[in-house]
C-alpha cells in the first residue's frame, strides 16, 4: 500500500467581486460579477494530490460557521481524507477579493480557523503522521505549528516539503528540518534579501539556492513560472527544469499544483528532475483553467498531456485544456 501524503495547512473560502475598478475609500460600486471559490494553499495542494490519485489526508481547521461544513465536504468529495479536519469556534478562513477591469485587486484575508491550528493538533495526529510518505506545509497557519511539525518530521525521518508562502523570515531550526523548500520568485527575493524588483534569472536562482542550502534545507526548488524551476539537491543536482508552454487563463494555485505534482512524483519513485517535469505538467494544465481547486488535473489528464508528441521533451506547443466548471 502506498504511504499517504499528509498536508498540514489552510482552508479558505474565497469571495471574488469584479467591478470596473477597485473601490476607493468610502466608494460604493455596482459590480460586474461575483463568484466563490474553495481555496487556501493547504487545501489546494491536498485536492491536487487527490486528483492525481495518491492517498492524502489533511490536518486543518474550519470554523463552526455555515462555511465550515461546506469547505470540509468539498475536500471530501475531491477525495481528501478529512477525518483530521476539526471545527474551531468562530469563522472559517475567508478571503475578500475585489478585482478591477485593469487586473488590479485588493484582498483582505481573515485567517479565522486557520490561525487556530496549534502544535497540539500535531501531537493529536501523530499516528497518522507516522504513516506518511511525505508531509506538506505552508505558512498560512501559525509558524509555531509548522515548527512543531518539522521537529516531528526530522525525528521520524519523514520528508517535509515547505511552501514558504506567504513569505517571511524563517527560524534556522525550522530550515534545518526541511527536506524540500519550494519558494517562488517573490518568496526567493524575500528569503535571499534581493531587491523587490530584481529579476530572478536562472543564474540568480542558482545563487539563491546555494544560500538557502547553506541555511539547512536538504533540497531547494525555486519555482520560476514560465521559466521553469531550478533544482538544487543534497546529491549534487544543479539544473533548470523547463516549463511547458501553455496558454494561461488563470495562474491561481499554479505553485500549489506544482508542489502536489512533485510530491506525488517523488513518492511514485521518480528522480527529482523527472518529478519536476511531472510537476510542471500538473501546473501547466492547471493554469489553462479558471479557479484554484477546480483547475487541478487528474492523473489521466497529466499522462495524456505528457504523451503529446511536442511534450515528450519538456518544451512544446501550447496546450489548451477544456475549462472545468467552478463551484
Amino acid at each position: 500500500m502506498r504511504k499517504p501524503i499528509v498536508v498540514v495547512g489552510s482552508i479558505n473560502l474565497d469571495f471574488v467581486a469584479s467591478a470596473d475598478h477597485v473601490p476607493l475609500p468610502g466608494e460604493t460600486l455596482t459590480g460586474r460579477d461575483f463568484a466563490t471559490f474553495y481555496g487556501g494553499k493547504g487545501a489546494n495542494q491536498a485536492v491536487a494530490i487527490a486528483r492525481l490519485g495518491h492517498p492524502v489526508s489533511m490536518i486543518a481547521k474550519v470554523g463552526d460557521d455555515s462555511f465550515g461544513p461546506t469547505l470540509k465536504r468539498a475536500l471530501r468529495e475531491a477525495g481528501v481524507d478529512v477525518g483530521p479536519v476539526a471545527a474551531a469556534r468562530g469563522s472559517s478562513g475567508v478571503a475578500l477579493i475585489n478585482i478591477g477591469r485593469d487586473g488590479h485587486n485588493s484582498i483582505v484575508v481573515i485567517p479565522g480557523a486557520n490561525g487556530k491550528v496549534q502544535p497540539a493538533d500535531i501531537t493529536k495526529n501523530t499516528a497518522l503522521l507516522r504513516r506518511a510518505g511525505m508531509l506538506l506545509a505552508q505558512l498560512e497557519i501559525p509558524l509555531e505549528t509548522v515548527e512543531t511539525l518539522s521537529v516531528f518530521a526530522h525525528r521520524h525521518d519523514i520528508p517535509l516539503m515547505l511552501d514558504p508562502a506567504p513569505a517571511r523570515e524563517l527560524p534556522s531550526g525550522l530550515l534545518r528540518n526541511i527536506a524540500w523548500i519550494t519558494p517562488n520568485e517573490n518568496e526567493t527575493r524575500i528569503l535571499c534579501g534581493l531587491n523587490a524588483n530584481e529579476n530572478v534569472s536562472s543564474a540568480t536562482a542558482a545563487r539563491c539556492a546555494e544560500m538557502l542550502l547553506a541555511r539547512g534545507p536538504k533540497n531547494v526548488i525555486i519555482k520560476m513560472a514560465e521559466q521553469g524551476s531550478y533544482l538544487a539537491t543534497a546529491t549534487g543536482l544543479r539544473e533548470m527544469a523547463p516549463a511547458f508552454r501553455v496558454k494561461a487563463v488563470d495562474t491561481t494555485a499554479a505553485g500549489d499544483a506544482f508542489n502536489a505534482g512533485f510530491a506525488v512524483g517523488i513518492l511514485s519513485g521518480k528522480q527529482p528532475l523527472d518529478a519536476a517535469r511531472y510537476a510542471a505538467a500538473v501546473a501547466a494544465i492547471s493554469v489553462t483553467r479558471p479557479g484554484a481547486q477546480p483547475s487541478m488535473p487528474s492523473a489521466r489528464e497529466v499522462a495524456k498531456f505528457l504523451a503529446l508528441p511536442a511534450n515528450r521533451s519538456i518544451a512544446g506547443r501550447p496546450f489548451t485544456a477544456r475549462p472545468k466548471a467552478t463551484p
